[in-house]
């Protein structure tokens, strides 16, 4: 699926739902390629997890289920409900084969429309069930700029000038943190930064932040509402960064895997629905 206007380009792919491609009116292109040499993702949608479960099991009701690494999501098909020419609208549903690792009945709606040089992109999650669903949700997207590497990016932040990162360990959360001083709000980006895995924070104080790089000027304005935990994450030798809004985060190292005390847990009750918004700004001068 491909919407377009004067400003920007975006294509989808059904499989995920997923985000392949923002392009602006330059033919500029500021998404990842999903190189499997590297990462074979654009964009994934994260649910019902995000992130890692201990030894990737989790205990709902005395019984024992198990997930792999940011769930399902990403590798079902969604049927496109909504089409006009510049919005989309794609949805999963539960079924029995979700049912047997993921034991809650769900819709999720994933709605991308264009506006100017303007991506937002909204997550609904609804419960039709008579229980209440546990999940958590998260964007993955992963940026690329042309003709430069990861260390020409920087990433400046709207409110934050120090950042409490949680330090990894094995994919789950440590009980180590270690402070980031920010200089002026900016966070430059390197393959070092990354030696320890993804950067997670919890509560930032910020709801956007620009990318934006020192050679040809391009840059990216993205924008989270509501998310309880946010991740910064690159793979090695690659020229891409994914800024990852997130509700729920992997478990810690000493989590019982009860999957209703799961840090960042989302517990929507019987028949209600949560939206969650992010949005992408592309332009060389906004």
């Amino acid at each position: 699926m491909k919407l377009q206007n004067e400003y920007i380009s975006i294509e989808i792919n059904p499989k995920g739902a997923e985000l392949k491609s923002i392009k602006d009116a330059k033919q500029n292109e500021f998404m990842w390629s999903a190189d499997p040499a590297f990462w074979g993702k654009s964009s994934p949608i994260l649910f019902p997890i995000v992130g890692s479960l201990k030894e990737n099991t989790y205990l709902f009701n005395d019984n024992k289920y198990h997930l792999s690494r940011h769930g399902f999501a990403r590798d079902y098909e969604f049927t496109e409900t909504i089409v006009s020419d510049s919005k989309v609208v794609y949805e999963l549903s539960w079924s029995p084969e979700t049912l047997a690792v993921f034991p809650f009945k769900f819709s999720l709606q994933v709605m991308y429309e264009i506006e100017e040089n303007t991506l937002n992109c909204t997550y609904v999650v609804t419960n039709p069930a008579e229980k209440t669903l546990y999940f958590s949700l998260g964007a993955h997207p992963a940026f690329q700029f042309t003709n430069v590497g990861l260390n020409d990016y920087t990433l400046t932040f709207n409110h934050d000038i120090r950042l409490d990162r949680i330090l990894l360990d094995n994919g789950l959360l440590s009980e180590t943190s270690e402070i980031m001083v920010l200089k002026n709000q900016v966070l430059a980006l390197s393959y070092d930064l990354f030696s320890k895995d993804a950067l997670v924070f919890r509560n930032l104080k910020s709801n956007q932040i620009t990318l934006s790089n020192s050679k040809n000027n391009q840059r990216l304005k993205f924008k989270f509402d509501g998310f309880t935990h946010f991740g910064i994450w690159s793979a090695p030798n690659a020229d891409f960064v994914c800024l990852e809004p997130w509700c729920g985060v992997a478990d810690a190292v000493n989590h019982n895997q009860d999957f209703t005390s799961k840090e960042g847990i989302v517990a929507l009750e019987a028949k209600k629905t949560i939206q969650k918004n992010w949005s992408i700004a592309v332009d060389s001068i906004f």
